[in-house]
């Protein structure tokens, strides 16, 4: 296609220069260069196709990069990307060394915020418009985008609420298009599905709030005013309440977020009102490209595909494949359910992704979508846990992060048997460090009460999935890596691991190597090449750790007895993580081998693919095969 009017728009500058009536072609443009491009290099399409037109308006009427765009999430922001200088660079988006997944201060201008965890947007925007407003700034604009499925967070609520009292001018648009990454839950999508005022009454509104502004007559207490009694006017005739409104936030909508120039008009009609407001926008999540439209869950990143067809390629699959670690949890989940009739099963907003629509499929009685928030899912959980049940909370650990607090007091004080299965733990390639499961091992090890395990392949996470649900294990953590496991004969018998007790994998007499979880197959090849490189046998053993807590303390006597070098890998943080726990513990109990540790470092890693990653930072094969052989050499 030939893109006449978006190979011009090299900043919004260029944008902002066309005439008003082209941006429905600029919009065409634009979903078709998305549409090509991620068809090749595969990201999030659905969301970015979404909001094409809301983009190409919002750099439209506001004096980007001076007035500030704060992004949720950041997977609708493939289009602002492409318009703010990087469309040439597009292709390398998600690539090592390329664009970053998400939008990154570290990476443009016009990128405000860190973005890659759901719900901070209204915080953050709030926050940016006080210190606007502190700072004299009175001319620079702060809008919020956030969606629907990421308004069901706690942290924005918690934005909304200070955002009633904070003096400031900020702008939300809530694009609501009854999705997150599966479709939206809870009390918040019924309320906005009803929620609507008139365009008349909007206008009217408008026009009246810019004249008493220029006499001088609204000032912030009188506007707070006049937001309740329009409010209370309205839910009279209407037998409707605005909440925004309730809580001294105006707002505007539902709009047409399709119609570029009639969101202009809007735009630029509530833009410069004193006060914070919201504009409601209506969208559809894949707009454009039918398939996407049509099954927005799929085509929210659905790899490469056929952009004539829309058939998605998928890899080879003439050979039998090993399964994906969250097919095995929610697989063997679904097969414990129906001997345990106490389990249930909870997720905040990934049913799809960490497969616990298998169960929801079979049991939907028995399973939650609590929307997006990981907060109130383990909070949750441990309530169900209180009376009786037994739940099954799969959380993503990156997004465990926010669920810290939650996890401590929540369950683990009472000792609650909530099972946390954690899933993409771990590195997870092109999403970078905002999704990085990097700091569970490190961040919960002190933790009292919890059992913390990972498991090296299918069959042992369908054990430790099975033993987590016994009597008496209280709260129990199960951490599993993105993508496929090892195992193409998957399905083994349910039985349970005695807690705490790890397995020697390989005997050898001159140096350990204890690992923890999947990572333990790449040092299993390792130890091999090394054991070849060097003409010896015997020389390495290999102990899989299986759990960072309780530690198998047996394993470790007999690890510090007969060896003086020891190697720790795992794929958590190497701060405070598996080798960390393994030197404390050899240290305490009067055992001085010399241990070299390996896991990630210190700093953020950046997005690219999981084995570019590993090269980088030392963790793939070639790197621990040099410290074997370095350590059997000294």
């Amino acid at each position: 296609m030939d893109f006449h009017f978006l190979n011009t728009i090299n900043s919004p500058d260029d944008l902002r220069r066309l005439p008003l009536e082209k941006l429905p072609d600029v919009c065409q443009e634009l979903r078709s260069f998305i549409l090509g491009e991620l068809a090749v290099n595969p990201g999030h399409l659905a969301s970015s196709l979404g909001v094409v037109e809301l983009t190409v308006a919002l750099h439209y009427v506001f004096d980007t990069p001076y007035d500030r765009l704060v992004w949720d999430v950041g997977h609708q922001a493939y289009g602002h990307k492409i318009l703010t200088g990087r469309r040439d660079a597009f292709s390398t988006n998600r690539k090592l060394g390329g664009l970053r997944p998400f939008p990154s201060p570290m990476e443009s201008e016009y990128d405000t915020f860190t973005c890659g965890h759901a719900s901070n947007s209204i915080s953050a925007a709030l926050g940016m418009s006080v210190a606007a407003a502190k700072k004299g700034e009175d001319n620079r604009h702060i809008v919020a985008i956030i969606g629907d499925g990421a308004l069901s967070g706690g942290l924005a609520f918690e934005g909304i609420n200070n955002a009633s009292e904070s003096p400031n001018n900020m702008l939300i648009i809530l694009n609501d298009n009854n999705m997150s990454i599966d479709r939206s839950v809870g009390g918040m999508k019924q309320y906005l599905l009803h929620l609507h005022t008139g365009g008349l009454y909007n206008n009217l509104r408008a026009r009246t709030t810019k004249a008493f502004t220029r006499w001088g007559l609204l000032n912030d207490s009188r506007r707070r005013a006049i937001l309740r009694f329009n409010n209370a006017m309205k839910a009279l005739i209407t037998r409707q309440r605005n909440m925004f409104e309730g809580m001294d936030i105006r707002y505007f909508g539902p709009t047409d977020g399709h119609d570029v120039i009639e969101l202009v008009r809007v735009l630029r009609m509530i833009k410069d009102m004193r006060g914070p407001k919201l504009l409601h926008i209506h969208t559809v999540k894949g707009k454009g490209y039918e398939p996407a439209e049509q099954n927005a869950t799929i085509w929210h990143a659905p790899g490469r595909f056929d952009l004539e067809s829309g058939e998605r390629l998928h890899e080879d699959s003439s050979k039998p494949r090993p399964p994906r670690f969250q097919d095995v949890f929610g697989e063997t989940l679904l097969e414990l359910a129906r001997t345990n009739p106490r389990i249930v099963g909870i997720t905040p907003a990934m049913p799809t992704g960490c497969s616990l629509n298998l169960m929801m499929k079979e049991m939907p009685d028995r399973t939650f979508d609590v929307g997006i928030a990981e907060g109130h899912s383990a909070t949750f959980a441990a309530g169900l846990a209180k009376e009786g049940l037994q739940p099954f909370c799969n959380i993503y650990s990156a997004f465990a992060q926010r669920a810290y607090d939650n996890i401590i007091h929540d369950a683990a004080i009472l000792n609650l048997p909530v099972v946390f299965c954690f899933d993409r733990a771990g590195l997870v390639g092109s999403d970078g460090p905002t999704h990085h499961g990097a700091f569970d091992l490190c961040a919960l090890r002190p933790v009292p009460n919890l059992t913390i395990a990972s498991p090296m392949d299918e069959h042992e996470l369908r054990r430790l999935m099975f033993t987590a649900q016994t009597e008496g294990k209280g709260t129990f953590v199960i951490r599993y890596p993105r993508g496929r496991g090892y195992l193409t004969d998957w399905r083994c018998p349910l039985e349970e691991i005695p807690v705490g007790t790890g397995r020697k994998l390989k005997d050898g007499n001159r140096l350990a190597v204890v690992t923890l979880g999947p990572i333990g197959h790449d040092v299993e090849q390792a130890i091999q090449k090394a054991e070849s490189e060097l003409g010896v046998h015997d020389a390495v053993a290999h102990y899989d750790l299986r759990f960072l807590k309780p530690l198998d303390e047996a394993m470790l006597n007999e690890l510090g007895q007969k060896f003086s070098k020891v190697l720790t890998v795992e794929d958590g943080q190497r701060m405070g993580g598996m080798g960390s726990a393994v030197m404390e513990y050899l240290n305490d109990h009067g055992f001085t081998p010399r241990i070299v540790r390996l896991g990630l470092p210190d700093y953020f890693v950046e997005h690219g693919t999981v084995e570019e990653e590993r090269r980088i930072i030392g963790l793939d094969e070639p790197s621990i095969v040099g410290e074997i052989k370095k350590l059997l050499n000294v």
